[in-house]
């Protein structure tokens, strides 16, 4: 059976080295730094099936473009914080270009597509829709400050190490413990108050 803390043993193999295919900023080699930076990194963002389609139709309206290039524009975009797969794209290209909102041409020998008049009334109808979701993920994000976000998270960390040596000594008082509940839920209160704008 193992003990109480057998599982930071865990978390050290676990998280020591990890296999990272997209190694987030400020995951450097410390096992606590890394496990939050997984936890902070959280599923990548994504846009609704029925907005996609004008993320699409925005792409191609300023110029004719093919898949990859569609795919490479919403990126940049967004700063990074969406970009569609090709099992996205191509279906909705395949669909706007049904509902003759968008048509192929031929550009050096290869096959583009371009807005056509329908869609571009179609896509007016809702350029505040594309304006609220690109400005929404062009924001500061956390990886702009990802030094600061690391030395945040190795503070955490710090605490609970500190709570890990406490307890396993097994020596802490009653009323130790009492004005331990004291100091985070202080702490708590004033994170809360902090972040209450943020969320």
């Amino acid at each position: 059976m193992h003990g109480p803390w057998e599982h930071d043993r865990y978390m050290s193999h676990r998280w020591g080295r990890p296999h990272w295919p997209h190694r987030p900023p400020f995951a450097r080699g410390d096992a606590w730094s890394e496990m939050w930076a997984e936890w902070w990194r959280g599923p990548a963002p994504r846009a609704d099936r029925g907005l996609v389609r004008y993320l699409v139709l925005e792409a191609v309206a300023q110029q004719p473009r093919h898949g990859y290039e569609i795919i490479q524009v919403i990126g940049e975009r967004s700063g990074g914080a969406y970009k569609p797969s090709p099992g996205v794209v191509y279906p909705t290209l395949q669909m706007l270009e049904e509902l003759g909102h968008a048509r192929t041409v031929m550009k050096d020998d290869r096959k583009v597509y371009a807005i056509t008049d329908k869609g571009r009334r179609d896509l007016e109808e809702h350029a505040a829709e594309v304006a609220d979701f690109y400005e929404g993920n062009t924001d500061a994000r956390w990886e702009d400050h990802a030094d600061d976000v690391a030395n945040l998270m190795k503070r955490v960390g710090h605490i609970m190490r500190l709570f890990k040596h406490t307890m396993r000594r097994g020596t802490v008082r009653t009323s130790t413990t009492r004005k331990m509940y004291a100091i985070l839920d202080e702490a708590l209160k004033k994170l809360e108050e902090l972040l209450r704008d943020e969320l």
